[in-house]
């Protein structure tokens, strides 16, 4: 064994060799640990001995995403020195290749004969990673079980074991409660809070992000916040739909801008997300001069807009990486390996992706379940070594779901991990590691000189002192700093007010603007759901054009 493992690691390797080999009760052994503490690097060391043992000829990885995989392939490497081929439908004959390989699940359905045929003519481990891919009632999990009948031995591995779904996994039964019943003995679990007291994660810290919105209904005021139902006026109430639209977190989601309808706001709901993030960010930068930040965004639209706002609130371009853009995973493995501070993502950086120095994540995501949740937590509180005495933070949307998903986190870790982190007294050149004044300009030791980072502060309306950005209350007066974030009703719909592509001239934008808010009030007062759809694809400055239409003889 060419590495050192961990303690946890090496309880789950005796563990899973007795139970494979020695004990031979059952073919599959499970490790259920928390993201982040270190089941890739466990299970090729399993695999390794296997191997050493004669107990297996080869090896296949399935795992969730091609960035995944393309981990796999260096880690197996590294611990075995044997080389894994990245395989997908284009290679045609897997078993003819004669060596270890690796696939996301995505490919399993166009693989499905050349994996049974090295299952059948070697003695084959096959690892899967995040296990929950293979539901049974789901495509991917009868490929995988259609594949992988004939594999001498599984190793499951998860640190979500559920579905978003619902549905039940390949291999592995489950109790009237929904819970894995797999027997002990063929199982290592390590919680989220037992890898935080060992020191194999971070602590993490989950910030609420308070928010109140004011949606104007076309001279009706709505409040909206995280914890209570919009009350619509009676006259509103029949309109189909309108109080989905008045959903805190869809307008939690809802881009921002200023009166021009392009430039992103920057006092608006997001841009306070983003500031609070940020300073944490360049706080956490005094202990971890890489540390990074991630935004897990709901949309390509809404990704862009979060580059752009966080462009213009720090001076800095993120990297993006989204599914339609080229080679996305050239992009992460770019952030990896330099000291950029923000990574924005469409679900492209979530189960396994390894980037250790992330540390805040803004959590803004389409997908609602907590196996995501999870998940996404899982990206930053990855440990640096045993060096390392940082903080994770989560910046959410202050609602009841994710305020639920964050307390069973938070119920994980023991009392004295979930308390905060206190402010860095000092700060870790980059350079030669020495520990330097938080105020020193340069390092000492080294002449390293650390940038200087721009004081982001706020002015208090009611009496003019200046704040820290992420102040709650001004320090001098007391007022509170809590934002009522307006929102027109075309917003809270998701309409926008840009008509692109069609040329308007000024009187006519005149116009509609003057009769627009009175057409929109009687068609919503009026209940009728087609018209109502027409006036959500309808931009104002269109309803002079309109109405001169409709009265063409």
């Amino acid at each position: 064994m060419k590495i050192k493992l961990r303690n946890w690691q090496r309880e789950a390797h005796n563990k899973a060799i007795d139970w494979l080999v020695a004990r031979g009760e059952d073919r599959h052994f499970l490790i259920n640990a928390a993201p982040g503490a270190g089941k890739t690097l466990a299970s090729c060391a399993i695999a390794e001995t296997l191997i050493q043992m004669g107990e297996i000829e080869r090896v296949i990885v399935i795992a969730p995403r091609a960035e995944v995989v393309n981990q796999w392939a260096d880690d197996f490497r590294f611990v075995t020195g044997r080389h894994m081929a990245k395989v997908t439908a284009a290679d045609g004959d897997i078993e003819g290749l004669s060596v270890d390989v690796c696939a996301t699940w995505a490919a399993i359905q166009d693989l499905l004969p050349e994996l049974q045929a090295v299952c059948r003519a070697n003695k084959t481990l096959v690892i899967c990673d995040e296990h929950h891919h293979a539901a049974v009632e789901a495509a991917w999990g009868r490929g995988a079980d259609g594949a992988f009948a004939d594999g001498r031995y599984v190793l499951v591995l998860t640190g979500t074991p559920i579905r978003s779904d619902g549905a039940e996994s390949v291999w592995l039964a489950y109790d009237d409660a929904g819970a894995i019943d797999h027997p002990e003995d063929g199982t290592y679990t390590l919680t989220y809070g037992e890898a935080v007291d060992l020191g194999y994660c971070r602590p993490v810290t989950f910030h609420r992000h308070e928010g109140k919105f004011t949606v104007d209904l076309d001279g009706q005021e709505v409040k909206v916040s995280g914890h209570e139902k919009a009350e619509l006026p009676p006259e509103l109430k029949r309109v189909h739909g309108l109080q989905k639209a008045l959903d805190f977190y869809r307008l939690a989601k809802t881009p921002q801008f200023e009166k021009d309808q392009v430039t992103p706001l920057q006092d608006g709901y997001q841009a306070t997300m983003i500031e609070w993030g940020s300073n944490k960010l360049s706080e956490l930068r005094h202990r971890m001069p890489e540390a990074g930040g991630l935004i897990i965004a709901p949309s390509i639209q809404m990704a862009e807009y979060m580059v752009d706002l966080l462009e213009r609130i720090e001076g800095e371009k993120p990297i993006l990486v989204h599914s339609q853009m080229p080679n996305p995973n050239a992009k992460i493995r770019a952030f990896r390996n330099t000291d950029k501070r923000w990574l924005v993502s469409v679900a492209m950086v979530s189960e396994g992706v390894d980037i250790k120095r992330l540390r805040v994540l803004l959590y803004l995501p389409n997908a609602l379940t907590e196996l995501a949740f999870r998940q996404a937590v899982g990206r930053v509180v990855r440990t640096m070594g045993t060096d390392d005495d940082t903080r994770a933070y989560v910046v959410m949307p202050s609602f009841q779901l994710f305020e639920d998903f964050a307390r069973r986190v938070e119920e994980e870790m023991s009392p004295a991990a979930r308390g905060g982190g206190d402010t860095p007294k000092h700060k870790v050149c980059k350079e030669c590691g020495h520990e330097c004044e938080l105020g020193a300009a340069a390092c000492p030791v080294c002449g390293h000189e650390f940038p200087k980072a721009p004081e982001r502060l706020k002015p208090c309306s009611a009496c003019g002192a200046l704040n820290p950005m992420t102040a709650k209350s001004c320090h001098a007066c007391g007022n509170s700093f809590e934002q009522a974030f307006k929102l027109t009703l075309d917003e809270a719909l998701r309409t926008g007010a840009i008509v692109r592509g069609i040329d308007i001239e000024e009187e006519e934008v005149q116009s509609a603007e003057e009769i627009a808010p009175i057409v929109r009030g009687r068609i919503l007062r009026s209940g009728d759901q087609r018209l109502v759809k027409i006036i959500q694809t309808l931009p104002d400055e269109s309803w002079a054009r309109l109405r001169s239409i409709l009265e063409a003889n």
